[in-house]
Order: C-alpha cells, then structure tokens, then sequence
C-alpha cells in the first residue's frame, strides 16, 4: 500500500472516531435531556426542593425530659448543624465525600465513570461515587426501575437535582440534611435517632469514636450494625479513621490510640413491645389518638402522631419507673418459681381442661384456624403439631420444639403483675406497670382490668363509719355474724383465723379482720358507703351487699388510686393523670393538661386523720408491718393490704407524704389463684413489690425529698381519740343470725358465750339495739 492510500486510510480512521466521539457525546447529551426533560420521570422543583418536609417521629418524654419513647413509621429526629459535633462533620466529609467543599454537588469523574461503565460496559453494579447532595436526593426521592437504564438514569437525576440543592442551600445546610435523612439500622433514620438508640445519648454528645461507628453504619446500615456484628463494626470504624487521617481530620498518633479503642453501646429500643413502660406508652397512644382527631377536627390540622414529629411531655417519673419495672421483676421472678412448686403436676394450666381449652379458644392462633373451616380433627392436629418456637420465662427467651398448645399451657401458669405509683395532691401518674412483658402479655392490668379488690376497700367502709359518727376506739366483736337473708352468708377471716376478743376500730383494721369489718359496715350503711366510695372516684358499679366490706367489688387500679388520693389532699380525691403538655415540631405548646381535683371534700378533716392514721396502724403493727421487721424499712408509711376469695389476688396500698402506690399480682385467669393463704396473702404477694420499690427510692440521692418525707403529726383531739388498747375481753354474744325476710318482721337467734349472770342485763340492751336499728332500716 501506498504512503498515499496510508494517510487516506488514516483520515479516514481519524474522520470516523471524531464522529463517533462526535455522535456518543451528542447521545449522552440527548439522553441527558431526556432525564432533564422529566421523559423517564418527573424531578422535583426547585421550590420542592427548598421546601423539604420529612416525616418525623413523635417522642415522648419523662416527668424531667428524658426520652422514654417514640411513635414512628420511620424513626427520625431532626438536628441543626450547631448540634453536630466537629468530628462527626469532619469523618463523614472524609469518609463520604472528601471534595465536598469543592464541587457544587457533582463529582462529575465519579459521574463519568459510571455512566461508560454501566452503559457501555453494561456493569450494572458499577455504583459509587455519589455525593452528600446527590445521595440526598437518593434517599428523598428513591429510586425507580428503568431497565437496563436505571442506574444511568438514576445518577443523571440524583445529579441534576444535587446541583439544584447546592444553588438552594448553604454547605452546612446539605451537611445537615443528610444526616437528618440518612438511613441506618433498625429502622432508624437521622443521626439523632442513630445516636439515641445504639448509644442512648444526643448527637451533640458522641464522641470521636461513637461518631465514626455512626459514620461507618453508612456504606451498609445492616452489614456494619454494631448491635448485630461488633466486629465488623470495630473495623469499619477503623477505616474511617485511616479516611480522617488520610484527609488531615486526625493525627497519626489519635487515629492509633483510638483504633485500639473497643465499640461499645448503650443500646436502647423504642420498639412498642419493649423498652421502659411499654404498658403506659400504648395507653398514651390510644389517649394521643382520641386528643388528635379532636385537636385536628377542631383547628383544621392535619397532624399525625408517626409522622409530625410531636413532642409529648408526661409526668411519668424515669427514676421511679425504672425502680418500679425491677421492683416486680425481682419479687416476681422468685413468687413464680414458688407458685409453680406449690402445684407440681396437679397444675391447672396442666391439668383443668376447661381453663385450657378457653385459653386456647381466645388465643389468635385458634381463631385463624377456625375461619379456614378446618375441620375440629384438623384444628386439633395442628394445635399439637410440634416445631421451633420461642417461649420466654424469667430466665429470658429460648427456641423449643413445641406445639401451639404447648405454648397456651407454658403462659398460662404466669403471676401477672401491676404498679401505680401518683402523686397523691395532683394525681399526677410517676409510675405505670402494667403486666410482666408486653411482647406477650398485652392486657394492661393498670389500664383495663376490673378486679376484686379484697381488703383494699375497707378504708372505705371504716371511712363512712367514723362520718356516722363512730370512732377509732369503738369495741367490736371479733365473732362471726351469719345473715340468713343473703343465703345464710357468714363473713370468715383470711386464713379461716378466729378471732374472740373484742377490738378496737383502729386494730381491726391494722389486722384486717373480716368480722368486725361487716360489723362496721352495718353500723356505717350499706348505701352510705357505696355513696362514699362513688364520690371518692371509684365509677364500677358496686352492688349492695355485705360482702363489699371484704373488697367483692370489681374495681379498676386508677380508680382505686383515685379514692386513696383522698386521705392524702384534705379529703379531695385527684384525678391520676399523665399528660402534663404537647407540643408541635417546632416547640409551639398545643395543649397543657391541668389536675382535675375534686373541689368538695368527701369527708371531714377529722375522719382523714384519722384513718390515716389508723392505716400506719397497717404498717406498724398490721398485716403489712413485715415492711419494717423484713424490709427494714423506717420511713413515715400508711397502707392496707387485700386478698381476695381463694387467693386469687394479692394487693397492697402504700401511702408516704408525697407518693401513693398501688401494687397488685394475680393470673390473667381468674380461676387460678394461689395455692394457699400464706403465699397469696397481698402482704406476701404484692407488698414486696413495693417494699423492693422503697428500698431502691431510699437509695436514690435525687429522691431523697419524697423518699423520706415526714407526715404532719395529726391534732392532740385526733391522738387522743386513738389512745386506746387494741382489744379487751369479749362479753356474752357469740354470734348472732339476723334474718330480714319478711317486711315488719326480724327474727334473732342468738348464740351466747359462758359467762356471768350479770352481764346479761348488757347482752340483752345489745341485741335491744340491733333489733330497732334492723327496724329503722327495714
């Protein structure tokens, strides 16, 4: 070949490269315009993009603004750029996008090489090389499927729209954005919410080496999830140090010491299941949501509890909610072992088909076989079907080969448990415990259940008896009284005990002895005490009969609380509540939530003295005096033990000066109780609750003004009428039938004690007496 045909023939090759050169350049232009263009999809504006709103996580916060939880789609809290560390700024520029502050929101050699590489070398994997604005976009605007075009058409936006958010916001600003939206590990998203679940803290207060375990979470949230995989964390976090050192950030020596540093977390969950007062935060959502919809219907509003970022301020107290969850986790860990031991193998949840089978008909599991139409063969077959499954216990969870049935007996055996801790002036709630483990176990015992209430309720009768005029130092027989017109029902004594002397108001209610209990309630009226208790805040219904003066009335713990808060605020009862204001994203108070406190006393200075002071009766030389001898503790307490008929539920009320708790323990099922008086006794089944809680308060130094608060002594009047012996001889009645069935006619059969002729002229005066009042009340 001629030199001649050479350089033509390279003209040629020269002329046809330009034009190819010439012809790619203008298809990447052209394709460019298509994505500009919006011909694969639409790109946000630019007022769009200045006018960024994300969806921000409501939090709720304790009595002195610590974070107790969240309610969320997508956890997230924003933070302003003054809340971020330097040295979280200074890894994530290293370690993300080292030339931030130098281009205007395009690395266009990172652009290139991923466009050539996945158009023309078809590497769809080829990603990379995004910046902090363009991976903004990315997590603002996802991502959407264009075939084999995706990943050029995706970068061309993210691009596009990166420079668009530079010309809109200052540097500090985007540096800020990202780290408001940037994804991380369990369903966490933002650097605050980052910070307060893996280290419990604000962003403002991570260290160098938090901030680089932050940082390094952000090439794979799961992958380097310090939680998950600690080792794999440690080392990205020591690349990120090798990046600032690589950057200038670090000097040799920092990045040395602090590599040979160990992760370390302090991980708290805000999942609904877990966490603290997990009982008390799905009560606040359901009242959050009833406030909302009235709120928005009211103002106009749209606000969402997931999404608006709300903050919600209770009067929950973190300290004592801390000290109330271990209370009962510690007494209840051990009462159970005891409880299962007391049944062996005879065990209800093993052994009564009834209490099985309609635990098995309520659980969900049994429900969704039924609405297939299996046959009962079927439901059977698969309610004994064994595989891996987890049950927890006190000693945690663990996976076994069992079958659905199984399960229901292995959670029927659990005690549950409730705590109530208000502010006896306010009613203000401090502590909210409302069963065992909310995973599984969601009916909330503080909230929901109606139960009976056993001896709690005799404050109650003793209270109307002393406005009737009775007084702490009034003689009752500890004898039995049987009532032939309510189906022959004789009041008995915990225990089965018997009691023959005749005691003072005051010690019959410190021992809680059911007969003289029954005695006061006829000397105090059957409707005079519903009456009473009604005005107190108990709203249950309250049936009329004797038998309410042992506590058969079902009642609820707030309700309960409630009406003790009376013997505390000069007789007028407070409201629990736990709410104290919400505010909106931005700080505006929406609402503030004032005490409700009754402004009628519901009954006289006097008789709240007094029984106050019948109740340290209680503690000192009670049922619930063990507090002192056992627990050891001194501090100013009043309170009433309850159990209920054949055990089934223990309860304890402790009155201090600035503090009323209500504690109680019991199965789900109410025909499983305690096997016997000794074990399910309040003063041994819910009193260590609160004895434990106590302890813990007493040790606490930030506690110390409520912990160890005095009583104001009671008037010289008040003291005297107490000044009395606990009990004296007991005179000729034994025990006496009363029956009121026929109007205008009472019929009295009469039991009489050995004793001497003379005090018969006193019995018959006595039963002279019982005799008109049966008449005036017939």
């Amino acid at each position: 070949m001629s030199a001649r045909k050479k350089k033509i023939n390279t003209k040629r090759w020269i002329k046809w490269i330009a034009l190819t050169g010439l012809a790619g350049v203008l298809a990447l232009f052209g394709f460019y315009l298509t994505v500009l263009l919006e011909f694969w999809e639409p790109l946000p504006s630019k007022d769009q993009l200045a006018n960024i709103r994300q969806s921000e996580a409501t939090e709720v916060f304790a009595q002195n603004g610590e974070l107790i939880g969240k309610y969320f789609i997508f956890d997230r809290q924003p933070v302003t750029y003054e809340e971020l560390p330097d040295h979280l700024v200074d890894a994530l520029i290293a370690t993300e996008d080292a030339r931030f502050f130098e281009h205007n929101g395009v690395d266009r050699r990172s652009l290139l090489r991923v466009i050539f590489k996945t158009i023309l070398m078809g590497n769809e994997s080829a990603g990379g090389g995004s910046t902090l604005s363009q991976q903004i976009i990315k997590n603002l605007y996802p991502r959407k499927d264009h075939g084999i075009f995706s990943m050029p058409v995706s970068k061309i936006k993210e691009s596009i729209c990166a420079t668009r958010l530079e010309k809109i916001y200052k540097k500090e600003d985007i540096i800020t954005l990202y780290l408001n939206t940037v994804p991380f590990g369990d369903n966490t998203f933002g650097v605050e919410s980052a910070a307060e679940k893996f280290f419990g803290k604000r962003a403002s207060e991570l260290t160098l080496e938090e901030s680089a375990v932050i940082v390094g979470m952000l090439k794979s949230p799961h992958y380097y999830n310090p939680r998950l995989f600690p080792e794999r964390s440690l080392n990205r976090r020591n690349t990120v140090f090798a990046q600032m050192e690589r950057y200038g950030y670090l000097m040799n020596e920092e990045r040395q010491v602090s590599s040979k540093r160990p992760v370390k977390i302090n991980y708290f969950s805000f999942n609904h299941d877990a966490g603290m007062a997990p009982y008390f935060r799905a009560n606040l959502q359901k009242k959050l949501e009833s406030w909302l919809k009235a709120y928005n219907k009211e103002n106009g509003t749209e606000l969402n509890l997931h999404t608006s970022g709300l903050k919600i301020y209770t009067t929950l107290n973190y300290e004592m909610q801390e000290m109330a969850e271990e209370a009962y986790a510690e007494h209840l860990k051990t009462l159970q072992k005891e409880f299962e031991n007391s049944y062996g193998q005879s065990a209800p949840w093993l052994k009564d088909q009834r209490v099985i089978n309609d635990a098995l008909r309520r659980s969900p599991y049994y429900k969704k076989l039924v609405v297939q139409k299996l046959t009962e063969k079927q439901i059977q077959d698969s309610l004994n079907f064994k595989h891996p499954i987890e049950l927890w216990d006190w000693n945690g969870s663990k996976v076994v080969e069992a079958s659905h049935l199984d399960s229901v007996k292995h959670y029927l055996k659990f005690l549950q448990a409730g705590v109530l801790s208000v502010d006896p002036y306010s009613g203000a709630i401090r502590t909210w415990v409302g069963g065992i483990n909310y995973e599984h176990f969601q009916y909330d015992h503080v909230g929901m259940a109606k139960r009976q209430v056993g001896s709690t309720f005799k404050p109650i009768v003793y209270a109307a008896a002393l406005e009737k005029g009775k007084q702490p130092c009034d003689y009752y027989s500890g004898q039995q009284v049987t009532y032939t017109n309510y189906n022959d029902w004789t009041a008995t004594n915990s225990g089965g005990e018997s009691y023959e002397m005749d005691y003072a108001m005051k010690t019959a209610l410190a021992k809680s002895i059911n007969t003289v209990a029954v005695k006061v309630m006829e000397d105090a009226g059957i409707s005079e005490i519903v009456d009473l208790a009604h005005r107190m805040g108990i709203q249950s219904d309250i049936p009329y009969v004797p038998s309410i003066a042992l506590g058969t009335a079902e009642i609820n713990m707030m309700e309960l609380a409630k009406a003790y808060t009376s013997f505390m605020n000069s007789g007028k009862p407070a409201q629990p509540y736990f709410i104290s204001h919400i505010e909106d994203a931005n700080g505006n108070v929406l609402e503030r939530f004032a005490p409700q406190i009754d402004e009628v006393s519901v009954f006289s200075e006097a008789t709240r003295q007094m029984m106050l002071e019948m109740m340290k009766g209680t503690v000192n030389e009670g049922t619930a005096q063990r507090l002192r001898w056992k627990y050891g503790l001194s501090n100013d307490i009043a309170g009433k033990t309850g159990t209920t008929q054949d055990n089934k539920d223990g309860w304890f009320v402790a009155i201090t000066p600035r503090l009323l708790t209500v504690t109680w323990v019991g199965a789900d099922d109410h025909r499983i109780g305690f096997r016997n008086t000794t074990m399910g006794q309040g003063a041994n089944s819910a009193l260590p609750i609160y004895a434990l809680f106590q302890q813990k308060m007493n040790k606490s130094e930030d506690l110390q003004n409520i912990a160890r608060a005095r009583f104001s002594p009671p008037s010289i009047r008040i003291m005297n009428m107490m000044n009395c012996t606990p009990e004296k001889e007991p005179g000729l009645l034994k025990r006496i039938f009363v029956n009121t069935d026929k109007p205008k006619t009472t019929r009295i059969q009469i039991d009489t004690l050995s004793g001497e002729p003379q005090k018969k002229e006193g019995l018959f005066k006595k039963i002279g007496n019982i005799f008109k009042r049966k008449k005036k009340d017939n």
